[in-house]
């Protein structure tokens, strides 16, 4: 009889069973191409019915101030006296608004890639937080139009940093006005991205530099979306949110289709072997 310790059981870092392993169902590239048109052709819905152009500017500014009421009432309401720090180095703030435009598609593509194609086992469940995610995050999008600081009337001294500044894109060019919803200010998804791809890199790092990395990316993307005004504390409060919800739910969904892979997989497995 073969013994039972010819089948290996696989360990994750904390000396247990591996809390992300795959579903079971085999991995392909163009079904997860399929996967992101898909969610583009959602955001693109909801960025036409309830996007920049169909709600007025009225309403995203009451919502914006019903955002800053709640900041002040929690003492969080800097954003001003943050950018105001920072907003006399040029350099700097034409690199945060390069970063701001770049590294929040960039960066999570290529950890997407990293996974598929270097962590398969992990995959399934963080590619579904990573969509759960950002369809709570449509959600609120639709239901919550929320005008950005750098919008904000005058009178609350914020600078529109990318019109001022410039940089390597911009919201009124074609391509960017295209694909862009200004009022999606709440939740921050560059937070909550951000923040998941910290998660997904930090198990697998080795070295404590590298490790450091990871962790200051979300740091450092909170810091950019505040100082140049494209969101609110309380927007990065909500991408975190909304990522704890997504990884619930895509916890709950990847042990589903698991059990659903495994039950209809079983009748063709062979007799046990002796």
């Amino acid at each position: 009889m073969r013994s039972a310790t010819a089948l290996p059981r696989r360990w994750g870092n904390e000396g247990g069973p591996r809390p992300d392993a795959g579903t079971g169902v085999r991995l392909r590239w163009w079904r997860e191409v399929l996967y992101a048109a898909a969610f583009y052709v959602l955001y693109s819905l909801v960025r036409d019915l309830k996007g920049d152009r169909p709600v007025s500017a009225l309403q995203a500014l009451t919502n914006a101030r019903r955002v800053i009421r709640v900041e002040r009432w929690f003492g969080i309401f800097h954003e001003q006296a943050v950018q105001s720090w920072f907003i006399g180095s040029r350099w700097l703030i034409r690199g945060l608004d390069d970063f701001y435009g770049t590294a929040h598609f960039a960066v999570t593509i290529g950890v997407m890639l990293y996974l598929f194609f270097g962590q398969r086992d992990r995959y399934p469940r963080w590619r579904n937080t990573l969509a759960f995610t950002t369809a709570i995050a449509l959600a609120g999008f639709a239901f919550f139009p929320l005008m950005p600081p750098r919008l904000l009337p005058a009178s609350y001294h914020i600078v529109d940093t990318l019109r001022v500044q410039g940089g390597l894109w911009s919201f009124d060019s074609g391509p960017m006005n295209a694909v862009s919803n200004q009022y999606a200010a709440m939740p921050s998804l560059h937070f909550a991205w951000s923040t998941w791809c910290a998660l997904v890199l930090y198990p697998s790092t080795r070295r404590v530099w590298l490790k450091a990395v990871v962790v200051l990316y979300p740091v450092v993307t909170l810091y950019c979306i505040v100082v140049t005004g494209n969101h609110y504390f309380l927007d990065a409060v909500g991408g975190a949110a909304c990522l704890g919800a997504g990884y619930a739910l895509a916890r709950a969904f990847t042990w589903g289709q698991d059990a659903w892979s495994r039950r209809h997989a079983a009748p063709a497995a062979g007799p046990p072997t002796t």
